[in-house]
């Protein structure tokens, strides 16, 4: 994503710990699912947002978590003073002071894309809703909604006047930012626009259908890029070096020269998936990047040629189904991007399963469990894990993190019991 401003009203993070810029491939380890979007501040602090519902920090290669959301964290912005704001898949937008998380307000569907206008007054927050947030110091919000479909990505242009708005309908729209809000269309793309960069002479959008378009402020076509690749999932500019990254799901990274609007690189990142993320150093010579992985990848920009796909794309849930025993396709396909079946301590988004049979409910140390299973009375067993799949997270623990999955066959789910009690037994 393009780089963001935060609202005036937000205070430095970790003052004097950013991490020294050096011209070397790094691999940025901790996390316990898939990276959904990166961040660099302007002092080199790195933030990465990751399926685990936490944020990351990193000195070099050395983490620090930001613990607050319920669900994927999906959406990254970053203050000229090192602070930083995350949304995602739980609907909320906090800001952080050192670990201490704000709530800044709420959507009523996933948020994928957050932007600060230049004065650091007022931020922007795009929403599967079908809604546009915008948020500022002591004001009531305000949600904008003319544009058709749910809200992919946005940003302001330089001057903070026009918020532009890219759909899951192929819209991008720009709204004059005083009242009345009134919105004109510049594209009707045909397929859903995911990413949108702006800068005081061009916009440039990425697309479901691989389409890598840029256009004037007033929508005249200025360069089409697109390759047979799809669909686009990240962006970023660097002003420093002129170079825009595109990262898609085929696993590529394209370096473009917005001077000539040329392709100076295209580097495969990774062997199997996508680029969910893409981030530039602040000047512009290194570039970080994550997928599938429980980890962000950092690359020397003038060397991405030299280098084999970092990013593996192993996820368990990829594995063919014949190459299991039901059992274990079951856990590997419902289970295992949330749960380990290992000892503790776990940076998955859900408890490990270890030691689980006898565990009441909401007791495993260390995890911050939803008040809703901090209040049930259930003892995992057979019986009350069979229940659970059988009738789904949503009906069993009505209120839970869990997401809505149900296995309705009864001998797939007691294959999935007879392989969690071998697996997550102390005896194995």
């Amino acid at each position: 994503m393009a780089r963001r401003f935060i609202l005036s009203f937000t205070v430095s993070l970790w003052a004097g710990a950013m991490p020294a810029q050096t011209e070397e491939f790094a691999t940025l380890k901790g996390h316990g699912g898939p990276i959904m979007d990166i961040a660099v501040t302007d002092q080199g602090q790195v933030a990465t947002a990751s399926f685990d519902n936490s944020v990351g920090l990193w000195t070099d290669v050395t983490p620090s978590w930001l613990e607050a959301h319920d669900a994927a964290v999906t959406a990254l912005a970053s203050a000229p003073d090192g602070t930083i704001a995350s949304a995602g898949d739980d609907y909320v937008l906090y800001r952080w002071t050192g670990k201490q998380a704000e709530k800044i307000g709420s959507h009523k569907g996933k948020i994928n894309g957050l932007a600060f206008s230049p004065d650091g007054t007022r931020l922007a927050s795009a929403s599967w809703d079908g809604t546009v947030g915008i948020w500022g110091a002591d004001v009531p919000p305000i949600f904008l909604s003319s544009h058709q479909g749910g809200a992919n990505d946005v940003a302001f242009s330089a001057d903070g006047l026009t918020l532009y708005v890219a759909t899951m309908t192929g819209q991008l729209v720009a709204y004059d930012m005083s009242a009345p809000f009134e919105m004109r269309l510049l594209v009707s793309h045909g397929f859903g626009i995911n990413r949108l960069i702006t800068t005081p002479d061009w916009i440039a959008y990425g697309a479901v259908d691989g389409g890598t378009r840029v256009i004037t402020h007033e929508g005249q076509n200025i360069a089409d890029l697109t390759l047979e690749r799809r669909p686009i999932l990240s962006m970023d500019y660097s002003p420093q070096s002129r170079q825009m990254a595109v990262g898609d799901g085929h696993g590529f990274i394209m370096v473009v020269d917005t001077d000539t609007w040329s392709i100076a690189r295209d580097f495969r990142a990774t062997r199997k998936g996508p680029v969910w993320a893409l981030a530039f150093s602040p000047d512009g010579a290194m570039i970080y990047a994550g997928g599938l992985d429980d980890a962000a990848y950092r690359w020397p920009v003038t060397l991405l040629s030299e280098f084999d796909p970092a990013i593996t794309g192993e996820r368990a849930f990829l594995r063919a189904a014949d190459t299991m025993p039901n059992g274990e396709r079951q856990y590997t396909r419902k289970c295992a991007i949330c749960h380990a079946i290992t000892p503790p301590p776990s940076r998955k988004a859900g408890p490990t399963l270890f030691g689980v049979f006898g565990r009441k409910a909401g007791t495993l140390p260390d995890y911050r469990y939803s008040s809703t299973l901090l209040d049930l009375d259930i003892i995992w067993s057979e019986e009350t894990i069979d229940q659970l799949f059988d009738l789904g997270p949503d009906h069993y623990i009505p209120g839970s993190k869990m997401p809505q999955q149900r296995i309705t066959g009864q001998q797939d789910r007691a294959d999935l019991i007879d392989f969690l009690k071998h697996a997550t037994s102390s005896e194995n």
